[in-house]
């Protein structure tokens, strides 16, 4: 029979130190790991959706301000308005502004966006505009992340179906899960080589639909910007799959400023800037990049911005707004004198004006009534509009605020 193992001191003494290097990683995982920089405050109750049959109201004023430097345009889900500033992304309700819910990180924000009944934040680390959180819109509550090497700014773009990512060198295109179906442009770390077709563009401006990507790129090789129609989920997505590609050739598509307005399924607009003898244009073309029709438009300023109210398209081009035919994609109305872009209320459409928000027919554009409203701090900066129930929300400048009827 042997004798039975005794403990030595040596065995002791490993013991303690393998404990102990242990203890000393798991605290330096604790200190540098994401969780640490973390704070997630949910929702202690779920808000319930707004009623979107309630009529416009005829006299408003402003409600609530809250800051709003990191989105790109006013924010709405759900029955939840969505603010986000420095490194926190808030739930407010959109009476009041008092905050439902917040989640923050010591990082700076990206980009915010919202679509599918959730929140995507897209925050910054040493990779770019790498690290993208996927919130509940309802409580605030985390539903997917994820994680990969970005452009150091971006913008976020949903199309219904997909999210759009949109660096100077590189494009992404995530389902509602994050889980990432394409990458275009420059890649850190080709898995495969050789599978991008052009990695040395600048990507100036994209647009998505449920079956199409429209890129507009600029190469060094080429004379002017080049327009590339791409699959947003193809079988691998590290290899894009191209429908068409091609370097414009109309007037202004070797001037600066040029951009993708408008994708369906169908169709796609680009803005051309003007040129020394043409004026500016909209350019309509196929989904395999043939141009079909080009309409002569005002010149679009730096501020100018797309508002995708379900199926249609209207552009606010810094001073007019002009709807796009929701099939065609061409111009197929006017408004003036306006201070940004448009939103839904009740099946009406609102526009912000110089001394309130003007009604407009969706179908003529025709004005059929103003809102007053006194803006406060309002220094002509362009205003996006968005809707919560009854309540609108103007974001202007990096600030939102809440508009409303007084109770």
């Amino acid at each position: 029979m042997l004798a039975p193992e005794r403990r030595t001191r040596a065995d002791i003494l490993t013991a303690v130190a393998i404990a102990a290097l242990v203890a000393i990683a798991t605290v330096v995982v604790v200190l540098t790991s994401d969780v640490r920089g973390t704070h997630s405050q949910t929702a202690s109750r779920t808000v319930a959706p707004p009623a979107s049959n309630e009529p416009v109201p005829t006299q408003v004023k402003e409600l609530w301000h809250a800051p709003d430097g990191a989105a790109m345009r006013s924010l709405a889900v759900g029955g939840v308005a969505v603010t986000a500033d420095g490194g926190t992304v808030s739930g407010r309700n959109p009476r009041t502004g008092d905050e439902i819910w917040k989640y923050q990180r010591d990082l700076p924000l990206c980009a915010v966006e919202v679509q599918f009944g959730t929140v995507i934040a897209t925050y910054r680390d040493e990779r770019g505009c790498s690290q993208t959180t996927l919130l509940n819109a309802e409580n605030g509550s985390r539903v997917a992340a994820r994680s990969s090497y970005m452009d150091k700014q971006i913008t976020l773009a949903p199309d219904g179906t997909y999210v759009l990512a949109l660096g100077d060198d590189r494009l992404e295109m995530w389902r509602s899960d994050l889980v990432r179906t394409l990458e275009y442009g420059y890649v850190d770390a080709p898995v495969n080589p050789h599978t991008q077709p052009r990695s040395d563009c600048r990507l100036l401006s994209a647009g998505s639909a449920p079956s199409r990507v429209a890129v507009l790129e600029r190469c060094p090789k080429d004379n002017a910007d080049r327009l590339s129609i791409l699959n947003p989920a193809p079988k691998d997505g590290t290899a894009p799959e191209e429908y068409s590609s091609h370097v414009l050739n109309e007037p202004g598509g070797a001037v600066d400023g040029a951009r993708v307005v408008a994708v369906s399924d169908t169709r796609i607009a680009l803005y051309l800037p003007a040129t020394q003898t043409t004026a500016p244009m909209l350019t309509v073309y196929d989904v395999n990049g043939n141009l079909l029709a080009t309409h002569q438009v005002p010149a679009f300023a730096n501020t100018a911005a797309v508002a995708r109210l379900s199926t249609a398209f209207f552009v606010y081009t810094g001073d007019n707004l002009i709807a796009l035919n929701p099939t065609t994609l061409d111009p197929q109305w006017e408004a003036q004198h306006v201070l940004g872009t448009a939103a839904m209320m009740s099946g009406q459409l609102v526009v912000p004006v110089p001394d309130g928000l003007g009604i407009l027919d969706p179908a003529t554009g025709a004005q059929i009534s103003r809102i007053p409203l006194q803006r406060s701090d309002y220094h002509n900066e362009p205003i996006t509009l968005g809707v919560s129930g009854t309540v609108f929300l103007e974001r202007r400048g990096t600030q939102v605020y809440g508009v409303g009827a007084a109770s």
